[in-house]
């Protein structure tokens, strides 16, 4: 009788202790490498031109970081959903936009960038490409995003340059 009621204030203790602090699956150091593009930004092509503005929030109980863009250009927009899969210890990102493109990423933090991969693809000429994103973190709070298509036999092309700078 004595041990079932050990057994009993252990498990109502538990229960006290995880109804009052509930755990975060996704709280982790790995889950958080992503976190510096979190908010609300205006973005800046190389130029200094506004290209446009994007929203970045964490879901899901922190598991997610959910991306809403907003071209400058009037009817494009994109969203995209960003995890640090546990399986396979890598970020993986999903981007679907409004004219039906949609890219799979995957990758991992590497000093200050995350940088994130397309597997190779075939192009129409036969050759082979893929698709390259880095998030740089700078020291003055700005983000630079650098999307690289990486084509066999030719030049890098560069297919987006953005500076996001924080919205007040």
């Amino acid at each position: 009788m004595k041990n079932v009621f050990v057994l009993f204030l252990a498990f109502f203790i538990s229960v006290t202790a995880y109804s009052q602090n509930p755990s975060c699956a996704c709280c982790t150091e790995n889950h958080s490498e992503f976190d510096f593009w979190i908010g609300t930004w205006e973005v800046t092509g190389p130029n200094g031109k506004k290209v446009g503005d994007n929203i970045l929030t964490k879901v899901e109980g922190k598991c997610v970081l959910r991306e809403n863009w907003t071209s400058a250009t009037p009817g494009y927009t994109g969203t995209s959903n960003s995890f640090y899969n546990l399986k396979t210890k890598q970020w993986e990102q999903i981007w679907i936009d409004n004219q039906g493109a949609s890219l799979h990423l995957k990758g991992n933090k590497v000093g200050n960038q995350m940088v994130l991969k397309t597997e190779k693809e075939v192009n129409n000429d036969g050759k082979s490409f893929f698709h390259q994103v880095t998030w740089t973190d700078n020291k003055d709070g700005t983000v630079r995003q650098l999307w690289e298509t990486f084509t066999e036999g030719k030049d890098v092309t560069i297919a987006f340059d953005g500076l996001y700078k924080r919205k007040e």
